[in-house]
């Protein structure tokens, strides 16, 4: 496969407001890490854009070859080739003060969303933020019809697919020290979720938590 270039046009659609909102709350961060970067597309876009940072891509093996033919074609001096990360086993031997996932969330099991953050706590630094895109329920219950569909749709795809639920990807970051700042309304009834660590926060008195209500 390489040399071909996967395409998806979700990530045409959402790139510009994603971008819009990393650019102000990756601002002061340097080494980012985007855990399962799928196409390539979300890190030739951001990267660019994003040029005080330090891009990491990554994904899992067999999408690596993909990555590389958008990396190749639309190189940056601060993107990295990515490497090779299954969040169920070992995690790169690196410290990130940044994190970046999209639309990963709802496509793995919940045992795997549970080990993202548990490789997030063994790599963050202690100022670390972290950002993730995608659809999510609150108590229990869709922003929308649409994402009712989507949700039946993953699940007769594979039933470990789903649409989450903003509570219990609160609690998990929680257990790793990171607490939620931002629930962005983005396209489409999507959500941004900016989280932030603890120890950054009683560090900077004037934060706040920034909130936008789920649609």
């Amino acid at each position: 496969m390489t040399g071909i270039k996967p395409f998806s046009q979700a990530c045409i659609n959402n790139r510009e407001p994603i971008a819009a909102i990393l650019e102000r709350v990756f601002r002061d961060r340097r080494q980012v890490l985007e855990i399962g970067s799928g196409t390539g597309q979300h890190a030739i876009f951001f990267a660019p854009r994003l040029r005080h940072l330090s891009w990491q891509p990554s994904d899992r093996a067999e999408n690596l070859p993909g990555i590389r033919a958008w990396l190749d074609e639309y190189p940056a001096d601060n993107l990295h080739q990515p490497i090779e990360l299954d969040v169920d086993r070992a995690w790169p031997q690196a410290r990130y003060d940044a994190f970046f996932t999209a639309n990963t969330c709802h496509i793995m099991a919940w045992p795997s969303v549970t080990n993202v953050f548990a490789g997030i706590a063994r790599v963050a630094s202690p100022s670390a933020t972290l950002a993730i895109y995608g659809p999510f329920k609150y108590g229990d219950r869709f922003t929308s019809e649409s994402n009712a569909r989507f949700d039946a749709w993953l699940k007769s795809q594979v039933r470990h697919q789903g649409v989450r639920d903003i509570e219990d990807i609160v609690a998990l970051a929680s257990g790793i020290g990171f607490e939620l700042l931002e629930d962005n309304a983005m396209p489409a009834n999507n959500q941004l979720l900016v989280f932030g660590r603890r120890e950054r926060i009683s560090s900077t008195p004037s934060a706040t938590a920034a909130k936008t209500p789920g649609q």
